[in-house]
Formats: C-alpha cells, sequence, structure tokens
C-alpha cells in the first residue's frame, strides 16, 4: 500500500491499510468499467459520497455517525481490491470472487467497528445505491432514464439535482480528478471517525 503497510488479498486483516491507503484507492477505482461522457471516469470514493448523503437525506431523524459512516465506506473493499466489477460480470467471475469479496469486507467492518445491517437498513441503503446507480447512468455514462429502466433494470427515477454540487459547489455530475476525490473522501472519513470517537462512553480511571 501507499503507506507502506502490506495487504494480503487472501488473508486480509483489519491493520493491513490505513486511510489515506484507502481513500486513494477508491479514488483511483472506478464505476461503469471507467466508461463517461465525462473527460474523467467517475470514482467508487464520489459515488460513496453521494449514496452517503442520500441517506443522509432520506433518513426521517437523519443518521448517526456509525451509520453515515457505514454508507460511506459500503464500497469500501473495492478500493482495497482496485476493481469494481460491473454487475452484469459478477455471476461470472463465481463464489471464489465472491468470497473474496466478503473477506475484504469483513476486514472493512472489523477495521471500523460498522454493525451489521438490519434487513431495514439494508433496504434503504439499496434504495440509495440504486437511485445513485440509476442517476449517474444518466448524468455521467449517457445512458437515456428509458434505458435506464429497460436495460439496466433500475425502478427508481434519476436525480435531477447533484447531492454533491450542493454540498461541495462543485459543478453537477462531473467526475471529481482523483486528488479531490481522494481528499474528500478521506475528510469525511475522519470526521465521521472523530465523532465516533468523541461520543464513545469514557472509561472510568
Amino acid at each position: 500500500m501507499p503507506s507502506g503497510r502490506r495487504l494480503d488479498l487472501l488473508h486480509p486483516t483489519p491493520f493491513d491499510w490505513d486511510d489515506g491507503d484507502l481513500a486513494l484507492g477508491l479514488a483511483r477505482t472506478y464505476r461503469w468499467g471507467g466508461h463517461s461522457i465525462w473527460p474523467l471516469p467517475l470514482s467508487v470514493a464520489q459515488h460513496s459520497i453521494t449514496v452517503m448523503l442520500l441517506r443522509r437525506a432520506a433518513a426521517p431523524t437523519g443518521l448517526d455517525p456509525l451509520s453515515e459512516l457505514r454508507e460511506l465506506l459500503h464500497d469500501a473493499e473495492e478500493g482495497l481490491l482496485g476493481f469494481d466489477c460491473i454487475s452484469v460480470l459478477k455471476p461470472f467471475l463465481g463464489e471464489r470472487f465472491r468470497a473474496l469479496s466478503a473477506r475484504l469486507e469483513e476486514a472493512v467492518f472489523q477495521r471500523y467497528g460498522l454493525p451489521a445491517w438490519t434487513d431495514e437498513e439494508k433496504r434503504a441503503h439499496k434504495r440509495a445505491d440504486r437511485v445513485a446507480a440509476a442517476t449517474e447512468a444518466v448524468h455521467v455514462v449517457g445512458w437515456t432514464p428509458d434505458e435506464v429502466r429497460k436495460t439496466l433494470k433500475i425502478r427508481f427515477k434519476p436525480l435531477d439535482a447533484d447531492p454533491l454540487a450542493k454540498a461541495y459547489g462543485a459543478p453537477p455530475w462531473e467526475p471529481w480528478p482523483p486528488g479531490v476525490a481522494t481528499d474528500r473522501f478521506l475528510a469525511e472519513l475522519k470526521r465521521l471517525t472523530a465523532r465516533i470517537a468523541q461520543s464513545a462512553p469514557k472509561s472510568a480511571p
């Protein structure tokens, strides 16, 4: 890893990377097979922040920091692997690839103390993730809304307003350069881990 730590993909542990390694890996891992109608492809880091913001906006009372962190890290294993497999290929990669991804995800959950998804939380997450995918397909990759429904089989309507544009003052839907994506993802990661640490019960002296 850039930090000098070593990650064994077949036998990962929660101590094999630091936050900077993860942020950089996600910023250099691209969605949609790297295809884009923009000069740059869309990183998993940028997508992850989008999903976190969508989940926060959809929660009636907001999200606690640990739930926000889980949303931010929902694709973290892809940054460690350096590969975001497009959905149509996953069945061909088979059970061994699913097991590899699951081991990496488990290491991420252990490192950051993330709770397992409840059924309700998983449904809410999947909705945000699919809304983000439908929106990216239209505004980043160039699909039509009709193609999103009929070919990608995503039933959610693509968004018109980009939540990242409001949060960062960025041009709507434009993929960020890797350096920008790294910095913004790392800032969110540090913000949330700091809030979680502050709210943790203090041990007795």
